[in-house]
């Protein structure tokens, strides 16, 4: 079910190549014959990829085709944006009142020998698409052109793209059970009292309980509430600093405490205090990491609770202390209201009662669970034509659903009606862990990163571009759990369920580790590593770095104090040239990395969270193509000097000391938004 997603990274190398700033580019270095060889390859190619991609997994040489030419394409982008990045360099040293200070500050280029390597390069690269072109006549492959007109996304909803807990429908006889539960007092002799919530996923479970945790009778009845996200990492230590973040409500760094004093922290958090800890999501099915887990718990106030979210009756055997409450689905007046709220803008089901009378049908199907309501319901949003609803109420998928019993399949078909566009960056999203929490405006700067944000019009701002799509995959229930509380900026995450799905369709070229024992499927081109506990003496060489040199994103978060890891760091940073996207997060790094003033591509450069680092070195100030820094929570007390060569920045997040701005040059960046 992976995906090349070659169409659209196709167009996105021909629609490069089309802009005024390459033709021009193209004119001043002589090679305007390569690019326009190189697009009418690509251009022949395109017409009949989209018959390509649908027909891939009927026969491994086409997928193969495919695969050859997504890379081509990628390494063709980083070609291209070379001529750039010596666009940008020459743009810079012809700045006004600059001197030879700034000169010197940017290294000289050799243009004679540039032209010389650019154009060997552009040569190359046309010659192997020229070779991969000539293959395409194997298949037999039919023109279909994608025609944007034609897409039509569901119209913005005017109440429900940002569904507040307050909104759930259908759930209050649960919550009102669970509470029940809570409220009684535990056994004589029990420390722990533990309550398992059961269903398949997609059921609702993570909503009821955040319903429970904003509950005034549970506000009245516990003293501390506690929400920690486990999903797939059941790490003791990494759990234990979750549960102490979520307790202490700030982001410290405890990555450098042995359990021992991790305990004592907890145990200063829970002392006395009655507790209510919803561990959202768990699969641990070990009943010993259990155990030791349980053993920190203890030393809260008498009538402490755990809530647990589960999709396994295992979990829910080994830790529950009070009977299980199995969630079931929605009753079906409850399912259809939910249903049609997703379906309907204000007042339309009266005006179309044909499609409500299908509506009913495809409800029946749907077995009350909240997710599959929602996203046929947005899915069909807009749609007015009895032919889309009999298409879903009549579709196979729900013969798979009912024999598989998950819902996959539903999400599968709403994804599969989303744009191309829309599914390279729904893609993207895998790179980020499970119940990640999107800043709207840092996501809309990652996928800019990436080139991802499409227009046929150049003078398009791409911040405009980014805020459709974003409102269009909210529109199809792609995000959730919205947050408006800041005034300037929103937040919001995925359903766990989706995050598989994006996992799923780009496993070709994202990688999410946290294992040595996991192998890195070659020629992927986005990286995150989850933690540096798999680093351990002599095991940093457990993947071949050298393989990864074509890496665009590398999230590497909350990294460990040794030398083993910044070791490691060292290396990547020496063999991931290409790279757009760097995130170092929630490290204990004492300096910034200088192997980053090497990264001339790199476009987006996260480092918040990271208090030891109390100053930010000049060579940031080198990289040309620096769009978007984030230095959030981070502990800088001064800032270089050379910001005003920073022509591309474009976003600026930070936490600094330093008192007087103007000193830096912030002033003269004139594309900060």
């Amino acid at each position: 079910m992976a995906e090349t997603f070659a169409f659209n990274i196709v167009e996105n190398v021909v629609q490069k190549l089309a802009t005024v700033a390459h033709q021009e580019i193209s004119l001043a270095w002589g090679v305007q014959s390569d690019f326009q060889r190189l697009n009418d390859i690509l251009t022949t190619v395109k017409d009949v990829l989209l018959d390509a991609e649908e027909n891939q997994a009927h026969t491994n040489q086409l997928r193969n085709w495919l695969q050859k030419l997504t890379d081509a394409c990628y390494d063709a982008e980083d070609v291209l944006d070379e001529f750039e990045i010596e666009a940008l360099r020459k743009q810079v040293l012809k700045q006004r009142n600059i001197g030879k200070k700034v000169s010197h500050f940017f290294s000289s280029s050799n243009p004679l020998a540039f032209r010389f390597r650019m154009a060997q390069k552009i040569k190359k690269v046309t010659l192997r698409f020229g070779e991969i072109a000539a293959l395409k006549a194997n298949f037999h492959l039919a023109e279909r052109h994608y025609d944007t007109r034609h897409v039509v996304m569901g119209p913005d909803r005017e109440t429900h793209s940002f569904v507040q807990a307050a909104d759930i429908i259908g759930r209050d006889e649960d919550k009102e059970k669970i509470i029940k539960a809570l409220m009684q007092d535990p056994p004589d002799g029990e420390n722990i009292s533990v309550l398992p919530v059961v269903g398949i996923g997609g059921l609702g479970k993570t909503a009821l309980a955040k319903l429970l945790l904003n509950d005034e009778i549970i506000d009245g009845e516990f003293q501390l509430k506690i929400w920690v996200c486990v999903s797939d990492d059941f790490h003791l230590k990494r759990l234990i600093m979750k549960i102490i973040k979520a307790a202490k409500k700030v982001n410290e760094d405890w990555s450098n405490m042995d359990l021992d004093q991790l305990q004592k922290v907890l145990r200063d958090c829970l002392d006395g205090k009655k507790y209510l800890l919803i561990l959202d999501d768990l699969w641990n099915e070990d009943d010993h990491k259990w155990n030791e887990l349980k053993q920190f718990l203890v030393g809260g106030g008498r009538g402490s609770k755990i809530v647990v979210t589960t999709r396994s009756s295992r979990v829910a055997e080994i830790m529950g202390t009070i009977p299980t409450h199995n969630l079931e689905g929605l009753p079906e007046k409850e399912a259809l209201s939910l249903f049609l709220q997703f379906a309907f803008k204000k007042r339309e089901t009266n005006q179309y009662s044909n499609l409500v009378k299908i509506g009913k049908e495809i409800v029946k199907s749907c077995t009350g669970i909240p997710l599959v309501l929602k996203t046929l319901g947005s899915l069909l949003l807009g749609k007015t034509s009895e032919y889309d609803w009999k298409l879903v109420r009549d579709s196979e998928m729900w013969k798979v659903m009912q024999k598989e019993n998950n819902v996959f399949p539903v999400l599968k078909l709403s994804y599969d009606q989303l744009p191309p566009y829309l599914k390279l960056c729904f893609a993207h999203l895998s790179v980020f862990p499970k119940d990640y929490e999107f800043n709207y405006m840092e996501l809309i700067h990652f996928w800019m990163a990436h080139d991802l944000l499409q227009s046929s019009n150049e003078n398009d701002d791409p911040i405009d571009i980014g805020c459709r799509y974003l409102n269009d995959l909210s529109s199809m229930s792609f995000f959730q759990d919205f947050d408006k509380s800041l005034s300037r900026q929103y937040f919001f995450k995925m359903h766990d369920l989706l995050h598989d799905l994006a996992v799923l369709v780009a496993k070709n070229r994202c990688s999410t580790i946290n294992s040595f024992k996991q192998i890195i499927t070659p020629g992927i081109r986005h990286l995150c590593l989850e933690n540096s506990d798999f680093l351990e003496k002599n095991s940093c060489d457990f993947f071949d770095i050298d393989k990864l040199c074509h890496l665009h994103t590398f999230r590497f978060e909350n990294m460990k104090a040794d030398a083993n890891s910044e070791s490691f760091i060292e290396k990547c940073l020496s063999r991931f040239q290409k790279l757009r996207v760097l995130t170092l997060q929630g490290s204990s790094l004492e300096v910034v990395p200088k192997r980053i003033s090497g990264l001339k591509h790199l476009r987006y450069l996260e480092l918040s969270s990271n208090s030891n680092i109390k100053k930010l070195p000049n060579f940031i100030c080198k990289l040309p193509c620096l769009q978007t820094l984030l230095l959030i929570q981070a502990g800088i007390e001064e800032l270089p000097s050379n910001m005003r060569y920073m022509i591309s920045l474009r976003m600026l997040s930070i936490s600094t000391k330093q008192k007087v701005l103007s000193k830096s040059g912030l002033e003269y960046l004139k594309s900060l938004r």
